[in-house]
């Protein structure tokens, strides 16, 4: 072989070493920013998610803290209904009592009274007249059935008798006059009803 072949020989595997030394470098400066590239972006990830994170957190303790205040407002108010539910219960009859006080103390003047049994009938008219003042304003209402037709849901039978004068299951007699309060039975009269065989 001649020198000039051997030395374009050489040349081109020079050239070839050259070459293929500049693609190695070339992969290993792709490698290397393509590292450094993935490292950013990895790094911007990591802050992108850590502030994510943090602001999830923050949103997390708000919201638990709402929560948390918004229990205690419901047992406060629980309580304080529970209390003033109570207090209805306990103080319901007070105005009543606030009306029926006059007639004690007119009964309790009528007890230490001197005098005729007139005076001390019409003292017990005028607490009576107190009474029936006081049973109207809190819409207390007689059940006096007297004539009526016998009904179960006001009138209570104590017993039965023959009444030539009225009709079967009329009531010939009142012992004692029932109650209503609001239209709501409190205690129902007890009559005597006719049974006309």
């Amino acid at each position: 072989m001649s020198e000039s072949n051997q030395m374009e020989k050489d040349t081109i595997v020079t050239d070839d070493v050259k070459s293929a030394e500049n693609t190695a470098e070339n992969k290993t400066n792709d490698t290397v920013n393509t590292e450094a590239d993935t490292e950013n972006h990895v790094v911007e990830d990591i802050t992108t998610l850590t502030q994510q994170r943090d602001t999830a957190q923050a949103k997390a303790d708000e919201n638990w803290d709402q929560c948390v205040r918004l229990q205690a407002e419901m047992d406060n108010l629980r309580k304080r209904s529970s209390k003033q539910v109570g207090d209805a219960h306990k103080f319901a009859a007070q105005k009543i009592v606030e009306a029926l006080l006059p007639m004690v103390d007119s009964l309790e003047m009528g007890m230490q009274a001197e005098g005729d049994l007139d005076s001390i009938r019409e003292g017990m008219s005028l607490t009576m007249q107190q009474f029936e003042s006081v049973m109207e304003k809190f819409n207390i209402v007689a059940v006096n059935p007297m004539g009526d037709v016998f009904n179960p849901d006001l009138h209570q039978a104590m017993s039965m008798q023959p009444c030539e004068n009225q009709e079967n299951n009329t009531i010939s007699m009142v012992m004692q006059k029932g109650y209503t309060l609001n239209g709501r039975l409190i205690r129902p009269a007890m009559v005597m009803v006719c049974k006309n065989s």
